[in-house]
């Protein structure tokens, strides 16, 4: 028996074992392991107790970070050999094809395999109480801000989240408290489970931010989406609870199936927890006031930007309240939760120019991004650079949600997709046709040939007073490093 969990009656207001749930530590292999989810699970897999062995890529920060501070050194690269002596258990991670070495070799041998999702479940949540966020947009700031209001309220939560909060300083934590919070992910979960990670993650309580079509890589149709998260608040229990975001249509229709309680949020009247007004910003960040279920009204302080952080904050507010947080320290938490690396983040601010990267890829979420940098930066030109990295990134479908995104810069600069010969030519976004839309309607664009080429012009139409925001789902190349330190050079 590789395992022994805690049945799933088991007092869940108990905390947590910090040793294995095994009659024995396990030699555990992770493949792919420099991943945003199977990073932080190594190093979650370690600190129980277990012998930690992976392989990937190169690795980069924030990642790398992660796994050197673990003391885990990483194979780079993918062999066969890298299973001998055979672990216990091999974790396989969604970006591993079939025809991977160690895949092929973890079949042959027979050995135990697992995706990410499913070791997370197995060995991290039987006896917690999961507190998973899930949506098209938001997930991981809403995650690391719960996991920030829980453990700034003294409750030390456990978390795995896939990004790095900056107040905390590390994207998991085991945590003695009975929460979990765990960024749900509508992608899939390995080769051989195909269906969304979330599906794993026994929502005990659950936060839907937001559904919009994406991921066409894995869901043919906005259907086939929906019925993935139709599937995930039906795991929602009796005594669970359901905190959706009711400014969506989508959202609203999907939590009508739901068995437990839904508390709406957002900016509507109709939501129970909601913004009164439009919050207002300067260079601290925002400020906003909230009525709550109780009627309460409240203003809350955040050093962050944009209204979608408002809302984002009223989700966490319902889930905190709701779990008997009082309101003073969940409003003291807020104030102090400073996001998360990679979204909004700054990273230079010098000779008059600043550059910030985000992680923003979809159209909605380039939208508020640029909208939040307005918000922030009021009255200087924004430049916004932009890789279409994701295979849903790069699709034609989505040529008129960046129209309208991009509309809120000044000028607009854009990599090659990154995935292009990935997509056939008719479902490819044409860029050219994108720029030339903006650029006629007044949002000058570049379209580069190369990421070498696209530095060069950002630097040379640079000038004090601008705001460069760089934007990609992935590294971007290193570019956003490359013109910070630029930046931070210039005489």
């Amino acid at each position: 028996m590789l395992y022994c969990a805690r049945p799933s009656g088991s007092n869940t207001s108990r905390a947590p074992s910090a040793t294995p749930l095994t009659p024995r530590p396990l030699r555990i292999h992770l493949v792919a392991i420099g991943g945003t989810g199977m990073a932080p699970l190594a190093c979650l897999l370690q600190a129980q107790g277990h012998f930690v062995t992976g392989s990937d890529g190169p690795l980069y920060p924030p990642m790398s970070q992660l796994l050197e501070a673990a003391g885990i050194r990483p194979w780079e690269g993918y062999a066969a050999a890298h299973l001998d002596p055979a672990p216990d258990i091999v974790v396989v991670g969604n970006a591993v094809r079939r025809d991977n070495p160690e895949a092929v070799e973890a079949e042959r041998l027979g050995l135990a395999r697992l995706s990410m999702p499913e070791a997370l479940a197995r060995f991290f949540l039987a006896d917690r109480r999961p507190l998973v966020v899930a949506g098209t947009h938001g997930k991981t700031t809403t995650s690391a801000m719960a996991a920030s209001v829980w453990s700034e309220c003294g409750r030390d939560p456990g978390f795995l989240i896939g990004g790095v909060p900056l107040d905390l300083g590390t994207s998991f934590r085991l945590g003695s408290g009975p929460r979990f919070v765990i960024e749900g992910d509508e992608y899939n979960a390995a080769y051989f489970d195909r269906g969304a990670k979330f599906l794993h993650y026994r929502p005990e309580t659950l936060i839907l931010t937001s559904v919009e079509y994406d991921h066409a890589d894995l869901y043919p149709s906005p259907a086939a989406l929906l019925e993935a998260y139709a599937r995930l608040i039906a795991l929602v229990p009796e005594s669970g609870l359901i905190v959706a975001c009711g400014d969506s249509a989508e959202v609203r229709a999907l939590a009508a199936a739901a068995r437990s309680p839904v508390v709406f949020y957002g900016e509507q009247e109709s939501n129970a927890v909601r913004l009164l007004g439009e919050p207002a910003a300067d260079s601290a960040g925002i400020r906003f006031r909230l009525r709550d279920e109780s009627g309460e009204e409240v203003e809350v302080a955040m050093p962050l930007w944009g209204v979608h952080n408002a809302v984002n904050a009223l989700s966490v507010w319902a889930a905190a309240r709701r779990d008997g947080l009082a309101t003073g320290e969940v409003a003291t938490a807020l104030a102090r939760f400073r996001g998360v690396k990679r979204r909004q983040e700054l990273l230079a601010d010098h000779h008059g120019i600043v550059v910030i990267d985000d992680f923003a890829h979809h159209p909605t979420a380039v939208e508020k991004t640029l909208a939040s940098m307005r918000m922030r930066f009021p009255g200087r030109r924004l430049l916004a650079c932009f890789e279409p990295r994701s295979l849903t990134a790069g699709r034609a479908f989505l040529l008129a949600g960046y129209a309208r995104a991009f509309a809120l810069a000044d000028r607009a600069y854009f990599a090659p997709i990154f995935h292009r010969d990935r997509l056939a030519p008719e479902d490819r976004l044409d860029l050219a046709a994108l720029a030339a839309g903006l650029s006629g309607a007044g949002t000058p664009c570049v379209l580069a040939e190369d990421l070498e080429s696209l530095e060069v012009r950002i630097l040379a139409e640079a000038l004090p007073g601008d705001v460069v925001l760089t934007m990609s789902s992935g590294s971007f190349g290193g570019l956003p490093r490359r013109l910070a330190d630029a930046v931070s050079a210039f005489g």
